[in-house]
């Protein structure tokens, strides 16, 4: 039986191989190796065009075709619609693990036995507490304040409260420093849904699974003890294990590119979430709940496909700068807002959001620009269905991707190639010229 990892195509290392490029300014041959189907850029430096030349570079605004680093995390095969964490594929992950058991793969590479399960969860658990000044701290926030932005300055200041957290060369250090992450994420998005509300905070109920436990912050009231619905919980924690990593992402560069200065993982996840604060990253569900509102009804869909192929109009939740086919997460959420729907009741927008996902896939203009439904297309109308406010959508998003953020710290620290960001730039300005007195300019 041919496994899934068997069915890739075949790729060679690379190991002898090389390009051959001439310069047709100089007539020079050079041979370039060829090793894991890259060329790496500094061997173009020795490509000069006179003497003192500093070298060919390579230009590539937004890193569109440039690997930035050696990474055993996530395999994505944009052609194919593959997404695996550690050589496991999402849909095996979605079925049959827990968010838990996913961050786990991801730090530590392979999936836990028992004994390391109970107490990789048991490690987590201990640390969803946060400082009781936390809570101080963020009182200080405006009552409107966006969660996105709560969460990211209260992250941030994290590292104020465990000076440890600076010995990122220490493996035990590095060990606790995420423990601790992936267990107060949960817990400071939820003290930012309760600030917006003019809500008591509500710690952690340590009885309860980490998404359970989450629910309980989030909405327990007047009651002795919250018991979240199976359902609802399985939900969340299947959202959270799609969202857990998604390879050299913009937010996952910022997590490695401010994290190869030695900051600490607080500081650089702070960054890593302010990149997910942008509306082209994180915030694009919200997009998505906002076109269909604007759509309105189903039967205003025709039109609003019309406008888009026009260019009067933006399609959000479809297509993807990697996959070039359905992406396979959003398959699997399609599958979780029927169990959702079928308790909370159906959203009012879903019924726009598959007629237009229908005209969609049959209209030659999308199918040609393989213009497919992505995990931001139905992840939207399941928050808003369990009561979320887009507002709190990026927050959702950035509670599971930081375990995947911290599996990518971990990789680069521990890389011995990896050396501080700093990437070159192309200079078009101007010549050198000199300096003139106020009163001549």
């Amino acid at each position: 039986m041919q496994t899934h990892r068997e069915a890739r195509p075949t790729r060679t290392d690379g190991r002898g191989e090389t390009l051959t490029v001439v310069d047709n300014r100089t007539g020079k041959t050079y041979e370039l190796p060829i090793e894991d189907g890259t060329v790496r850029a500094k061997h173009f430096r020795q490509i000069r065009a006179y003497e003192g030349d500093f070298g060919l570079m390579v230009y590539d605004p937004g890193f569109a075709n440039t690997a930035s680093c050696r990474s055993a995390i996530t395999h994505v095969d944009g052609e194919r619609g593959i997404l695996e964490y550690r050589g496991y594929p999402i849909e095996e992950l979605a079925e049959k693990s827990s968010f838990l058991e996913t961050a786990y793969l991801l730090i530590h590479g392979d999936l836990p036995t028992k004994s390391q399960l109970g107490q990789w969860v048991h490690d987590i658990t201990f640390h969803t507490y946060v400082h009781e000044n936390v809570k101080k701290f963020m009182e200080g926030f405006q009552y409107d304040a966006h969660p996105m932005g709560m969460l990211l300055g209260t992250v941030a200041a994290l590292s104020t409260f465990y000076p440890d957290a600076k010995q990122v060369s220490d493996p035990r250090s590095r060990d606790i420093q995420t423990q601790r992450l992936i267990a107060k994420m949960p817990t400071i998005a939820a003290f930012t849904y309760r600030h917006n509300r003019g809500l008591p905070y509500v710690y952690p109920d340590n009885d309860l699974w980490y998404t359970g436990n989450f629910l309980s912050m989030l909405w327990k009231m007047s009651e002795p003890k919250y018991a979240p619905d199976p359902v609802l919980e399985r939900a969340i924690d299947v959202l959270f294990i799609l969202h857990a990593d998604h390879e050299q992402n913009c937010s996952t560069n910022a997590m490695r590119s401010v994290g190869s200065s030695d900051a600490d993982p607080y500081s650089a996840t702070a960054a890593a979430a302010a990149a997910l604060y942008g509306p082209l990253h994180g915030g694009a569900n919200e997009a998505v709940i906002k076109m269909l509102m604007e759509i309105g009804d189903k039967n205003r869909v025709p039109q609003f496909v019309k406008h888009v192929k026009s260019g009067e109009g933006l399609l959000w939740g479809f297509g993807h700068r990697i996959y070039k086919s359905y992406d396979p997460r959003a398959k699997i959420i399609k599958k979780t807002a029927d169990a959702v729907f079928e308790l909370m009741g159906a959203n009012p927008l879903l019924e726009i959001a598959l007629e237009l996902e229908r005209i969609a896939l049959e209209d030659e203009y999308f199918i040609e620009r393989k213009l497919y439904p992505n995990v931001d297309f139905y992840s939207g109308i399941i928050y808003q269905a369990l009561g979320f406010p887009v507002d709190m959508f990026p927050v959702l998003f950035a509670i599971p991707r930081t375990a995947g953020w911290l599996a990518q710290w971990r990789e680069m620290i521990e890389d011995p190639e990896q050396k501080i960001a700093r990437p070159r730039q192309v200079f078009v300005g101007p010549e050198r010229r000199h300096y003139t007195a106020l009163v001549d300019r």
